[in-house]
């Protein structure tokens, strides 16, 4: 082989050494002139552990103190909520004692309107009674006053007759005399004479004796009344008697 060859390649050799050599002598020289550069007795870090480390605020990392400040909000948040929910809760009581109270003094309101009304209903009940016992005191104790009186009570029953027909009827039957009684008639053979205004007999004055009135047979309104009451069953009216009935 010649020598120039084996030179060559020697020299491709050394070549590739010398590029490993340098390029280890490199990297001593950067960390030597790193650890030159820190203070001293100052921990040396690599780089990458520079890069790794977060950063620091005091002895706590960015992050706790983010987490921190998130859960402050958090927390005045609820207790916001809180607040506006007892506000929310007053609020809606209040109303709703308001509404009961509205409603409590309705219900007396119209009590009070139901109980006055009541006693307005008694008075105007006991309003007409009272006037009845006036008028019926305000009548002559005569024979006007009785067949006015007995005019009233019939109408109160829906009896018909008219003053004419009683006042006629009494003066043929007893001349206005309330105590006559008949001593010669059928009637009075048979014992059961005619009485009173309108000569009634007792069994007639009982069956058409109508209720108010006195139960003796003598008394003028009572006679009179239940003779008219017995002449509308048999005959319609009292005014269509002309005779003995």
């Amino acid at each position: 082989m010649p020598a120039n060859f084996r030179l060559l390649r020697h020299s491709r050799a050394l070549t590739r050494t010398h590029k490993a050599a340098v390029a280890g002598a490199a990297t001593l020289g950067a960390a030597a002139l790193a650890f030159t550069a820190a203070p001293g007795g100052a921990h040396t870090t690599t780089s990458a552990d520079a890069v790794a480390a977060p950063v620091r605020i005091g002895s706590q990392p960015v992050k706790d103190v983010k987490a921190d400040v998130t859960d402050q909000l958090a927390g005045g948040s609820v207790k916001i909520q809180a607040i506006e929910a007892k506000k929310q809760a007053a609020a809606q009581h209040k109303a709703q004692a308001a509404a009961r109270h509205k409603a409590e003094a309705a219900a007396r309101h119209k009590a009070e309107a139901a109980r006055q009304a009541g006693k307005a209903a008694s008075r105007s009940a006991a309003r007409p009674q009272m006037q009845t016992v006036a008028a019926a005191t305000s009548y002559g104790n005569n024979l006007d006053g009785w067949i006015r009186q007995s005019l009233a009570i019939m109408r109160q029953h829906n009896i018909p007759g008219s003053y004419s027909g009683l006042h006629r009827n009494i003066m043929r039957e007893s001349s206005g005399n309330p105590m006559a009684m008949n001593g010669w008639d059928i009637n009075a053979r048979n014992g059961i004479p005619s009485k009173g205004l309108l000569q009634v007999i007792q069994p007639t004055f009982n069956t058409y004796h109508v209720p108010g009135t006195s139960a003796n047979i003598y008394d003028p309104v009572a006679n009179i009344t239940a003779a008219a009451n017995y002449a509308a069953h048999r005959y319609g009216s009292i005014d269509n008697v002309n005779s003995a009935y």
